[in-house]
């Protein structure tokens, strides 16, 4: 296409999870109760977490910033997910496009990170309890979440300005239900090589490296569990790490299912599923998981349910 009769494209169109009219109004009603389960269990977390004194130990504190990262994934990709289920006129503006990839990026690279944080934490409570609280004091908490933010931060400007250095100008049908990069950059009429490395480059860093994190972090806690004689000790230490294992498997299961799959067998039905998976599944899923076997949830959330007045006018105080 020659340069001058390129039209600029100002807006796109979601072609969401499927096109079928039929699934239309059930598909809107499930992912509404997906939303709406994820909204109650991570703002619970948030509260309890704030206001139960019982709670304000590093891990929760991490737990609590997982809940909020969890809030801002699921809410840049529900709201406009859900609109388009009721709509004929499935279109995102260019801008609003770009907003809501560079927020998607932001909450995925900070939930990798906070998830690699977490185990860090976990290895410090089982494999060295007596420094714990000296290691694993507020402020390197605070310190290590605001890095968190700034890199994932930084990450998400710095690859959603790539993927959008490039010119739309032929189709504008995002075959996706949100703004992502892969299925953006395959629309592009123009030289896609740098931005392709870029989204390359920090995905695969960001992934190894934290993966890298939480592998060496839970191959020492089980060796130090393994090395507890009696097997109540055990247990007990399995315990407080149980939570964060089962959700470290459950997120970057689905993000290597995503990733290693050999380009053969490799769609974009199967990216959207494992989309579904990560930004609105596991959000939902994460509450349910740090709170049905965690007895100190449990307990901290029938105290607020009893007496949830005293608890604000204690987190004020």
């Amino acid at each position: 296409m020659a340069a001058g009769n390129r039209t600029q494209v100002t807006e796109f169109i979601l072609m969401g999870i499927s096109d079928l009219a039929e699934l239309q109004i059930p598909l809107f009603c499930v992912f509404l109760v997906i939303y709406g389960l994820t909204l109650a269990g991570n703002l619970g977390i948030v509260v309890l977490t704030s206001v139960d004194s019982q709670l304000q130990t590093p891990m929760y504190f991490f737990l609590k910033h997982l809940a909020i990262i969890n809030l801002g994934n699921s809410s840049v990709i529900a709201p406009k997910m859900l609109v388009n289920f009721l709509v004929t006129k499935k279109t995102i503006s260019y801008y609003a496009c770009a907003a809501q990839l560079g927020g998607f990026l932001v909450f995925i690279v900070a939930e990798i990170f906070l998830l690699a944080a977490m185990a860090c934490d976990r290895y410090v409570a089982v494999c060295s309890p007596l420094l714990y609280l000296v290691v694993v004091c507020p402020r390197i908490c605070l310190l290590l979440v605001a890095l968190i933010y700034i890199y994932s931060l930084t990450t998400a400007l710095t690859v959603s300005s790539c993927v959008f250095s490039v010119s739309f100008c032929s189709s504008n049908v995002i075959d996706h239900f949100y703004c992502d990069n892969v299925p953006l950059l395959a629309l592009s009429c123009s030289d896609t090589c740098i931005p392709e490395i870029a989204v390359f480059t920090f995905s695969g860093t960001n992934l190894f490296f934290s993966m890298i994190i939480v592998l060496t972090s839970y191959f020492n806690i089980i060796l130090a569990i393994l090395r507890i004689r009696s097997s109540e000790g055990r247990q007990k230490a399995f315990s407080t790490c149980a939570s964060h294992m089962l959700a470290v498997t459950v997120f970057y299961g689905t993000l290597l299912f995503m990733y290693l799959q050999p380009r053969t067998n490799h769609s974009l039905d199967t990216d959207k599923m494992a989309s579904v998976f990560y930004t609105l599944v596991i959000p939902m899923l994460n509450p349910l998981i740090y709170s049905l076997r965690n007895k100190d949830v449990k307990d901290a959330l029938k105290r607020f349910l009893d007496n949830p007045c005293q608890s604000f006018r204690l987190m004020q105080i």
